[in-house]
């Protein structure tokens, strides 16, 4: 096994879902990125009151790129544009492959950076327990106004890293279902992980509600 690409944090994290299943379940879902609403605030404002979403954090892998590829997915060129030109300094890009211990030279983060002109974060622990990274980032550019995790949002197509990752430092989440692949390029994981969410929206549970750490 190439031990750069296990995900020992994400293994280790399953076991909260034991206590906690809801933190699989996003607060809102789209089908493929083109579908991400612009202001971001435009995907809670009916159910959540006082949303001020004032960053964006985008997974990369089968969000706006093809997986292990380092360029936005031609069909999504136009839409990324137009975040970007809402969030002009807000972005920012968190893969479990660019920018993580898969990537050791941070060559696939230089050349992400470039072709996206959005930042990439750098991150030892992946997805979904560098939260804490996120908020150090963030904090670390006070131009971006981010001061609580309810002012974030996350975009990413997998539930138990993205949506996992969002409800734990208390962000909102996106949940991209079919992301560029398509529903019929959804490996087993990512059916399982829809399959146990669907259950658990049957059963009753909903998605957390964003707090900030003083909430807690």
């Amino acid at each position: 096994m190439d031990m750069s690409s296990f995900n020992l944090s994400a293994t280790l994290s399953l076991f909260r879902l034991i206590t906690k299943p809801s933190l699989i379940l996003p607060q809102a879902t789209i089908r493929n990125f083109n579908e991400l609403p612009i202001p971001l605030n435009k995907a809670f404002e009916g159910k959540y009151k006082n949303v001020d979403i004032r960053a964006v954090v985008l997974d990369k892998d089968n969000c706006f790129a093809w997986p292990k590829e380092n360029t936005v997915w031609k069909e999504y060129e136009p839409h990324l544009n137009r975040l970007r030109a809402t969030h002009t300094t807000t972005l920012l890009i968190v893969s479990n492959t660019a920018g993580s211990t898969s990537d050791p030279t941070l060559s696939q983060s230089r050349l992400l950076a470039t072709t996206t002109s959005i930042p990439v974060l750098t991150h030892t622990l992946k997805k979904p327990s560098c939260g804490p990274d996120i908020m150090a980032y963030f904090k670390s550019h006070p131009a971006t106004g981010v001061t609580r995790p309810d002012q974030i949002a996350v975009v990413g197509d997998r539930l138990t890293t993205d949506v996992m990752m969002a409800n734990m430092m208390g962000a909102y989440s996106v949940f991209v279902a079919d992301g560029t692949m398509g529903r019929e390029g959804l490996g087993v994981l990512a059916k399982m992980e829809q399959g146990v969410a669907s259950f658990l929206l049957r059963s009753g549970f909903e998605a957390p509600d964003p707090s900030s750490p003083f909430e807690k």
